[in-house]
């Protein structure tokens, strides 16, 4: 299948292509929830090894463990286990996948996002709302999350 670009960007036009963006934000929403419960896994296989004293910066730990956990997965995979359980990957401006740059920058622009109320509800609104399904962290990367190619 030929995928139509929009031109000025690189990702595929979503009047074209809708099926690339379809229940997109499910999708993400479902992603960020199995995301949720392995970095709490991971944060519980991590206490033990700080004599448990972890506990007492948990908030700290899960900031550390999250964003490691989102540039390691995105960077070799341009998906978190998340992403991929739902078949949803990010790309660049470019329709490429991501590398660890990307990654990084994506991942720390999200946890800023995220921070605060406000970007965060309009992440929201933006990812219901727009023609790509893109948050704020997307539209200032001009980053999208595609449905997997076959």
């Amino acid at each position: 299948m030929t995928y139509m670009t929009d031109p000025m960007r690189g990702l595929p036009d979503p009047e074209y292509n809708a099926e690339l963006y379809a229940d997109v934000p499910v999708k993400r929403l479902f992603a960020w929830v199995v995301d949720a419960f392995v970095i709490f896994g991971l944060t519980l296989l991590v206490l033990p090894f700080t004599a448990f004293t972890a506990i007492f910066f948990y908030p700290a730990l899960w900031v550390l463990v999250s964003v490691l956990y989102r540039v390691i997965s995105i960077s070799s995979g341009s998906a978190t286990l998340g992403m991929r359980l739902v078949s949803i990957e990010l790309r660049t401006w470019r329709d490429e996948r991501f590398g660890f740059g990307e990654a990084l920058l994506h991942t720390l622009l999200y946890a800023l996002c995220v921070s605060f109320l406000v970007p965060q509800i309009i992440s929201a609104v933006l990812m219901l709302t727009t023609a790509k399904a893109q948050g704020l962290h997307d539209l200032a990367l001009g980053t999208a999350a595609l449905n997997r190619r076959r």
